[in-house]
């Protein structure tokens, strides 16, 4: 095998279409457009969702919902998971956000809310940003502090 004999294998290159090159080219004359038309002009471009001048489906259906742009996204960890991190990583004292961050429980720029699934076997105090009902008695319960951030 040498450079001069090399080329690519069967079926792998094909030339492209050029259109509008004379008749002889076999895409003259209307350049594969068809007659006449919107299609066949040039400059045509189709909005998206456009549908022939039908009404299109995003107008026919009716608008619904509500974004409230003020809304707070917390990260909900529940009791039980907390109870097996500490168990498994024998935490003792209290937990934080940074405990949490390096547990891969939540990340540094969410905010944490406590939920009250599960039972608490440890008085342990917990800092986080909003805690459920059940979460702060069953914290309390225990002998820990729910200590509120926001």
């Amino acid at each position: 095998m040498n450079l001069n004999n090399l080329k690519p294998s069967t079926g792998s290159t094909f030339s492209t279409k050029r259109i509008g090159r004379g008749q002889g080219s076999g895409y003259g004359g209307t350049s594969t457009k068809g007659h006449k038309g919107q299609k066949a002009r040039a400059g045509y471009s189709q909005k998206i969702g456009f549908e022939g001048g039908q009404m299109p489906l995003q107008r026919r259906l009716p608008k619904f919902g509500f974004k409230n742009v003020n809304r707070k996204e917390f990260r909900a960890i529940n009791l039980d998971t907390i109870q097996t991190l500490i168990d498994t990583k024998n935490i003792t004292g209290e937990i934080t956000r940074d405990v949490l961050v390096e547990n891969g429980l939540a990340s540094k720029n969410e905010l944490v809310k406590i939920l009250g699934r599960g039972d608490l076997k440890s008085g342990i105090s917990i800092t986080a940003d909003k805690f459920t009902k059940s979460a702060e008695e069953a914290i309390n319960k225990a002998g820990g502090k729910a200590i509120t951030t926001l």
